[in-house]
């Protein structure tokens, strides 16, 4: 019989929520061959899962929602399906996938307070098979918010630190931001095997490359199908110095029909409920991959971001005025009310001048199909391109005034 090799959090390690455990010094990266998480005794829930080998992995959990969040180092999620796995009413939603280079993670959204009761993986020496077996207590929500947390590290959720680029010179090319909307985990709308994550992403490395050729500065905020915090977006952008920072998506809708690009600017006010609606749901991806916000509402620096703003949201504005031109000329196709404006958290770095340009609807299949077709991906790529040189032309003789 191979020895099996089995390495359990003791209790008091999981109240901490935020240990690692590996069975042995371990590398590579496994595959997800089977999982199931169902109902135990006691009104207890028990996630099993097996992996192709063992992997260092940590458990914890976070309240305002009830989730689980489980990161490994890391799996392939491939085939792992969340219709297949959840088997009990203890879970409302589950999401695999790419949370950060070198890690992935598994979120469950729980129907009600639960913590860890015990959590172990088992390897066969032999085969090196991993099983990892979780098991979460009924709880209160007292008890829930006093035993959970998210891991210790305050930067975890938050791209790998780079340097602070160097100021441009004034006589520099414009630092442009592009954010590839979602990835990873948080994959976006998702429709006829299509992503938003994957199809931004294609997206944004072609209007990178246009804007290069043109003589900006264009950099990425992901460059990889990884997950990047809507914190960390802004804090890139700041770090980067940036000049604009342009986040694009591609949404879907359940009720209705929409079709064409739209630009959005920030604003606490929605324009309407579906632009409210829209990003409601933007802004909810970061807790569905597992990201605590508890605590981050600070009300000093919401005022001096707003006395920022006061700058710069015209400035955003007259951006999201230029590109709607651009977009127009370009390719004609943009939405019948293409100006619209929501609380985006993206949107939130108050001294950049930012908006989201939502290029199509993967819910429309003329849309959907557009997106695929890199005839009119160039197109669309042009457009924003020559919208931003017609703003940054304007925001340059505006400044100029202002200096004097």
């Amino acid at each position: 019989m191979s020895r099996i090799l089995t390495v359990v959090l003791a209790l008091s390690l999981v109240a901490g929520l935020c240990s690692a455990a590996m069975a042995q010094p371990m590398g590579g990266r496994a595959s997800f061959e089977d999982g199931r998480f169902e109902d135990a005794r006691q009104g207890a829930a028990q996630l099993d899962l097996q992996l192709s080998q063992g992997v260092p992995w940590r458990a914890f959990t976070l309240t305002d929602p009830a989730r689980l969040v489980v990161d490994f180092r890391e799996v392939d999620w491939t085939g792992a399906e969340a219709t297949a796995i959840v088997h009990t009413d203890a879970v409302s939603d589950l999401r695999m996938g790419p949370f950060r280079s070198g890690w992935s993670r598994l979120v469950a959204v729980l129907a009600r307070p639960m913590v860890i009761g015990q959590a172990g993986m088992t390897v066969a020496e032999g085969s090196g098979a991993a099983s990892l077996l979780l098991r979460l207590d009924p709880s209160d929500p007292a008890a829930m918010e006093e035993l959970s947390g998210a891991p210790q590290d305050p930067r975890w959720d938050l791209p790998p630190a780079s340097a602070t680029a160097d100021r441009r010179g004034r006589d520099g090319p414009l630092r442009i931001v592009l954010d590839p909307g979602h990835g990873g985990i948080d994959p976006g709308a998702e429709r006829r095997g299509h992503s938003e994550a994957n199809l931004m992403l294609a997206f944004a490395r072609e209007l990178r490359d246009v804007l290069r050729r043109a003589g900006y500065d264009a950099i990425l905020t992901r460059d990889d199908d990884v997950f990047v915090s809507l914190e960390g977006r802004v804090a890139l952008a700041h770090d980067l110095r940036a000049d604009l920072f342009v986040s694009l998506h591609a949404d879907a809708i359940e009720e209705g029909i929409a079709h064409g690009a739209s630009v959005y600017t920030l604003s606490g006010d929605a324009s309407d409920a579906a632009s409210e609606a829209l990003a409601e749901r933007h802004n909810r991806d970061d807790l569905l991959a597992g990201l605590d916000l508890s605590g981050s509402d600070d009300r000093v620096a919401n005022v001096l971001m707003d006395l920022a703003r006061l700058d710069n949201g015209p400035r955003s504005l007259s951006l999201a005025k230029h590109l709607v031109g651009g977009i127009r000329n370009a390719v004609g196709s943009v939405h019948k009310r293409p100006l619209r404006q929501a609380g985006f958290s993206v949107l939130k770095a108050a001294d950049i001048p930012s908006v989201l340009v939502e290029v199509g609807f993967l819910s429309t299949a003329r849309d959907l199909e557009l997106l695929q077709d890199p005839a009119w991906r160039a197109g669309m790529a042009a457009g924003i391109r020559d919208g931003i040189e017609a703003w940054a032309i304007e925001d340059e003789a505006l400044a100029r005034l202002r200096r004097q």
